[in-house]
């Protein structure tokens, strides 16, 4: 009888030292993070958050973040120490609900913002994700560096007559659609945006936007002799290393 019963937890320890064969639900919340900003959300169309098993490419799970881009004051103005969260319920993020049988390695994709293709980056970083082991909380947290630059002006192939000034006008906001303004949170003096102009002919001219009266507006005027030209107007922090860029075309008849 001892020996059967021996026998029995011995067959009972192999079964339970292998993996479990039934999948555990396991949470993983995902965030993107403007780099030097607050986080992406509605407000912008949010970050689309893709996790693939790294070793297949298999989708596991992919949607968008939503909710607003987070506590000002606690993202961008208290210091932080370890252990803090930046986030709270109403933060942007998204939460994927994945049936787990095992370990797997992952990589997480956060491609931001969704509602502004030309400024849209893809950062991206990889894991083990644990059957029944939740990332919960703040959860992974992806940064998205840059600026998003809309140009407003010139419109994309207008036609302007020679000896008329060419009014360059530009948009520049965070990642997280956070405006940026002389002396503010986001300061614009800190910031170069520049017009890169070049011709037809191939001859290039440079020129420097200034913040205007509006909110995260930036401003110039050029005289362009009769031609075709194409227009790159960019944005860069020589502190955070972050750069945007949007183009147009003119006509000058």
């Amino acid at each position: 009888m001892i020996k059967k019963i021996s026998i029995f937890n011995i067959i009972i320890s192999i079964f339970l030292s292998f993996p479990s064969v039934y999948a555990q639900t396991t949470s993983v919340t995902v965030r993107a993070k403007a780099k030097d900003a607050k986080f992406i959300g509605t407000s912008i169309g949010g970050a689309q958050i893709i996790i693939k098993n790294a070793r297949t490419g298999e989708i596991l799970a992919e949607g968008i973040t939503s909710g607003s881009t987070g506590d000002t004051e606690k993202i961008m103005k208290t210091p932080h120490k370890r252990g803090d969260s930046m986030t709270d319920d109403k933060t942007a993020g998204f939460t994927a609900n994945l049936d787990l049988k095992e370990p797997v390695f992952v990589t997480v994709e956060a491609y931001a913002p969704v509602l502004k293709k030309q400024a849209a980056v893809l950062s991206s970083t990889q894991l083990w994700l644990i059957p029944g082991k939740n990332i919960e909380g703040e959860g992974l947290v992806v940064d998205i560096p840059g600026f998003v630059v809309d140009i407003l002006s010139p419109q994309t192939h207008e036609g302007i007559y020679t000896g008329s000034e060419l009014v360059l006008k530009a948009n520049v906001v965070m990642m997280c659609g956070c405006p940026t303004s002389p002396n503010g949170i986001w300061n614009a003096n800190d910031y170069e945006v520049k017009a890169l102009i070049q011709s037809d002919t191939g001859n290039r001219t440079e020129v420097e936007l200034k913040f205007a009266d509006k909110q995260s507006t930036f401003t110039a005027t050029v005289a362009l002799e009769k031609g075709v030209y194409h227009i790159s107007i960019y944005a860069y922090d020589p502190k955070t290393g972050n750069t945007g860029l949007d183009q147009t075309s003119v006509i000058i008849k």
